[in-house]
C-alpha cells in the first residue's frame, strides 16, 4: 500500500514538472512576455548565426570573454565607487554567490528518469519502424527519410536549426491568429492523405492495420 502511494506521488510530481515546463515553453513561444521571449529568441539566433561563422570552441570562448569582461568591469567599477564614497557595500555579486546551485539527489533522479523514459520510447519506436511492425508506418518513415535527403542537400544542420527556431517563435502566433482558416486547410490535407494511405493499404498485401 505504501509502495503504491509513493509511486502515485512520484507520478504526480513528474506530471507536475512536465506541466510546469510545458507552460513556460508555451508562454515563450506565444510571446506572452515580449521582453522574455525577445531575449530568448534573439539569444538563440545570435548563437546560431555565430556558429555559422565561427567554430563551437571560438563561440564558447568569445561568449565567456564577453561575460568575464562585463563582470570584471562591473566589479572594478563598484570597488572604485566604494573607495571614493568610503562605503562598505561588500561584493557586488554577493547575492548571486550565495545562491544554492547544486542539484539534489531527488532532482538528479528525476532528470535521469525523464531522460531514460525519452530514450526508451525513442528506441522502441525506431525498432518498430525498422523491423516493420506496421508496414504503413514504416513506409511513411521511409518517405520522410527520402525527403530529408533532399532537404539535407539544400540546407546544412545549422540552417535547419535557424529555420526551426524562427518557425517555433512565429508559427504558434500565426496559428493563434488564423486558427480557423488553418484548421480548415489542414482538415482538407488530412482527408487527402488518409485517402491516399487507404488506397495504398488496399493494394499492398499486409499493409492493412491489425485493427482492420
Amino acid at each position: 500500500m505504501q509502495a503504491s502511494t509513493m509511486a502515485a506521488a512520484d507520478s504526480t510530481k513528474k506530471e507536475g514538472f512536465w506541466s510546469n515546463w510545458k507552460c513556460q515553453v508555451m508562454e515563450l513561444l506565444y510571446w506572452r512576455n515580449l521582453k522574455q521571449s525577445g531575449l530568448v529568441f534573439g539569444s538563440l539566433l545570435l548563437l546560431l548565426f555565430s556558429l555559422t561563422q565561427f567554430s563551437v570552441v571560438s563561440v564558447v570562448a568569445y561568449l565567456a570573454l564577453a561575460a568575464l569582461s562585463a563582470t570584471i568591469s562591473f566589479r572594478i567599477y563598484k570597488s572604485v565607487l566604494q573607495a571614493v564614497q568610503k562605503t562598505d557595500e561588500g561584493h557586488p555579486f554577493k547575492a548571486y554567490l550565495e545562491v544554492e546551485m547544486s542539484l539534489s539527489h531527488d532532482q538528479m533522479q528525476k532528470y535521469a528518469e525523464n531522460a531514460q523514459y525519452c530514450i526508451n520510447s525513442t528506441l522502441r519506436e525506431l525498432r518498430r519502424l525498422f523491423l516493420v511492425q506496421d508496414l504503413v508506418d514504416s513506409l511513411k518513415f521511409a518517405v520522410l527519410m527520402w525527403l530529408l535527403t533532399y532537404v539535407g542537400a539544400l540546407f546544412n544542420g545549422l540552417t535547419l536549426f535557424i529555420m526551426a527556431v524562427v518557425s517555433m517563435f512565429s508559427m504558434p502566433v500565426v496559428y493563434e491568429k488564423y486558427q480557423a482558416q488553418i484548421d480548415q486547410y489542414m482538415a482538407l490535407i488530412r482527408t487527402q492523405v488518409n485517402s491516399v494511405v487507404g488506397k495504398i493499404q488496399e493494394k499492398i498485401p499486409g499493409a492493412k492495420r491489425k485493427a482492420e
